[in-house]
């Protein structure tokens, strides 16, 4: 069940053990203009070669920003609690040959394996928004991954920089645990929630945490970026499973295991449902035109044949153009069909398989922004609340990013079948 992407990394003779995949929020399979490099919209992490692990080592309690340095400087990663001016904690880390680490961030520099940059809500076309001023940490969080069956992910706040180190200054939140060990968060924050239930149509959102750089568990602060932790959530931990999401203030990831993902539909299966919706010629009921979704690499350009939906009601239609009423807002129409007023929308496929909790057919979509997949997906992410700016948190489709509306966040799609 592999897609062509995870195919070239797989050895003639012995696939490498794949821990899972980072899914972007907001994309629809790529990002608007390709994925290049480092930069994606989905990322997996495969066991390496040679372990990359590092464990905490030796703790340095200093008074002078020269011995600080020197210490930084030694080549191997550290992290620094700046308490004052005249007193810092540096932490060394060790080589750990059990783990395998990955570092997600803004950063292009090496030490990024993979790069994030904010997402921009409804952005599927090829102007890539330029953002201003990111919040998304250039060195944002790193995932350590147990190279040793059952293979556990857990997620840690902050990323090693190029010169191995994590610098956490004095205004940053920080603070000695009663066990004595430093610990701190990062400016915006790394937040996560783990679905009740697993990635699956039965799941219920979880609560969404923080996480701070040793990978305990928080309860979160008043604002993003409030100096004052929140309370320390003891029996919650930071093993990443399937579904959980992690939230990078300016964009959001979804990890899919390794074995999610074996049950999860792939690009081929969703192809084979648009060509199977397309095969029952499904039309117009008022130009009794048939329509087609178009071709998953065709998923920018409204076609002639293309599906447009009433979101009030749900009903399928080909394009035209009447049903405009000069007392209400420019997208809203009157359905033929069932006199109901509401947005009228171009459909589009989600086409990436990994925001998928089931195989279904393509029977519901988005409102307001029209992507389709099936009832059971729809439904899921229609009552996840995703963080929003510092503290508000709304429902989003996952294929664009648009916060969602109506009274259910999604609608069934009511399709007719040809006459003949």
């Amino acid at each position: 069940m592999f897609s062509p992407s995870q195919e070239e990394h797989c050895a003639p003779n012995k696939e490498p053990v794949k821990y899972g995949e980072l899914v972007v929020l907001g994309y629809n399979g790529s990002l608007p203009n390709g994925d290049r490099g480092r930069r994606k919209s989905r990322f997996a992490l495969y066991k390496r070669p040679k372990a990359n692990g590092v464990k905490p080592s030796t703790v340095h309690v200093i008074s002078t920003p020269q011995a600080s340095k020197a210490i930084s400087c030694k080549g191997q990663h550290s992290i620094s609690y700046t308490l004052s001016r005249s007193q810092t904690v540096v932490v060394e880390y060790t080589h750990d040959k059990d783990t395998d680490m990955f570092q997600v961030g803004r950063s292009t520099e090496s030490p990024i394996d993979f790069v994030v940059t904010d997402t921009i809500s409804g952005s599927q076309n090829g102007d890539e928004t330029q953002i201003t001023q990111s919040t998304i940490s250039r060195f944002a969080c790193r995932i350590v991954c147990d190279r040793n069956t059952p293979y556990t992910a857990r997620i840690f706040a902050a990323g090693f920089d190029s010169s191995k180190n994590i610098f956490l200054g004095e205004k940053a939140a920080k603070w000695k645990n009663p066990d004595g060990h430093m610990d701190g968060l990062t400016t915006n924050g790394v937040l996560v929630m783990h679905p009740k239930g697993g990635f699956t149509e039965e799941s219920k959102p979880g609560v969404w945490r923080e996480i701070s750089v040793c990978g305990d568990v928080y309860t979160l602060r008043e604002t993003r970026s409030a100096q004052q932790r929140g309370k320390l959530v003891e029996n919650e931990t930071n093993v990443l499973q399937d579904g959980s999401l992690i939230d990078l203030c300016g964009a959001t990831l979804l990890w899919r295991t390794a074995d999610g993902l074996f049950h999860t539909p792939t690009q081929k299966h969703i192809e084979a449902l648009r060509q199977e919706i397309n095969a029952a010629r499904p039309q117009c009921p008022v130009g009794l035109n048939t329509l087609a979704f178009p071709s998953i690499n065709r998923k920018e350009v409204v076609e002639e044949k293309q599906p447009w939906a009433y979101l009030s009601c749900g009903h399928v239609h080909g394009y035209h153009n009447w049903g405009h009423r000069s007392d209400t807002e420019a997208n809203e129409r009157e359905c033929p069909m069932c006199r109901t007023v509401g947005p009228y929308v171009p459909l589009w496929l989600g086409c990436e398989a990994g925001f998928y909790v089931d195989a279904g057919p393509p029977t519901y979509a988005f409102t307001p922004c029209g992507h389709v997949c099936s009832e059971k997906s729809a439904k899921y992410w229609s009552q996840i609340p995703l963080p929003h700016g510092t503290h508000a948190f709304h429902a989003a489709c996952p294929f664009c990013a648009t916060q969602l509306s109506g009274d259910q966040n999604c609608v069934k799609l009511i399709f007719q079948g040809p006459i003949d």
